[in-house]
């Protein structure tokens, strides 16, 4: 059976969200380790879907592009979500670093998907922010990264070759705030990866965009068993009126 599907922007954010959380690496950090979710509208949903709690999405984006490359006006008024073994802790940035070891996760959102699976994070800190933190520690101890990011972002150049030509110091006029990319490798979960952790289907990103309610969306090819296929789109139906993050931007 084949069906295809038009998610939206939040509808995909949730889709993914749940994707992250059928992760067997994110299970077993649930259980037995340290879940780290670093701030973004999408790692909003991730939150929510990990915790059972109501997140206020709108505060947890940080980075974002609205008509610019902006930072949410919002920003300081939700901090990142630290779980470990489930239950929600409030660790000071010294005592998470240090404690973080192979099996733990770090969940982290990214800007740009290349067709070779790397994605791309802006960074407007002169420090690298969120990914200077963590990301050399991460890989330096074998922390897991998941990166949860939507096919919407995908992108046809190399992330390594817009790191080489990006950075807030090379950049001389533009919209809104200069940045760097990093490359960020990990484990990459779009709706593509989110639908087939759910259920035994091949899915396939085949359009991006459109207009009016469509703006932003992804549409998708779903394919398998009927009823595996059935099951997937009526998830995704039922995801429809995910309602969107009310997320404030500035320079």
């Amino acid at each position: 059976m084949k069906a295809y599907a038009v998610l939206r922007p939040p509808a995909a954010k949730r889709l993914i969200a749940k994707g992250v959380s059928a992760r067997p690496s994110v299970k077993r950090a649930l259980k037995e380790g340290t879940v780290v979710i670093t701030l973004g509208t999408t790692n909003g949903c991730v939150a929510e879907e990990l915790t059972g709690e109501a997140i206020d999405r709108g505060a947890f984006a940080a980075g974002l592009i609205d008509e610019k490359w902006s930072i949410n006006a919002r920003l300081g008024e939700a901090a990142e979500v630290i779980l470990v073994k489930g239950k929600r802790r409030d660790l000071k940035n010294d005592e998470l670093l240090d404690s973080l070891t192979a099996g733990d996760v770090i969940i982290k959102g990214g800007n740009a998907l290349d067709p070779f699976g790397t994605v791309g994070v802006f960074m407007g800190s002169d420090s690298g922010g969120t990914v200077g933190r963590y990301v050399p520690l991460a890989l330096a101890r074998g922390v897991e990264i998941v990166i949860p990011i939507s096919v919407g972002k995908s992108v046809h150049t190399p992330i390594s070759e817009l790191a080489m030509r990006l950075g807030s110091r090379r950049l001389d006029v533009g919209d809104g705030i200069p940045c760097g990319i990093f490359p960020l490798v990990g484990e990459v979960v779009t709706e593509i990866e989110a639908l087939e952790s759910l259920f035994d289907v091949r899915a396939t990103h085949i359009a991006s965009g459109g207009i009016g309610k469509g703006v932003g969306s992804v549409s998708l090819l779903i394919e398998g068993e009927d009823g595996e296929v059935r099951a997937a789109y009526e998830l995704i139906r039922s995801l429809a009126d995910e309602p969107e993050a009310r997320v404030e931007g500035r320079r």
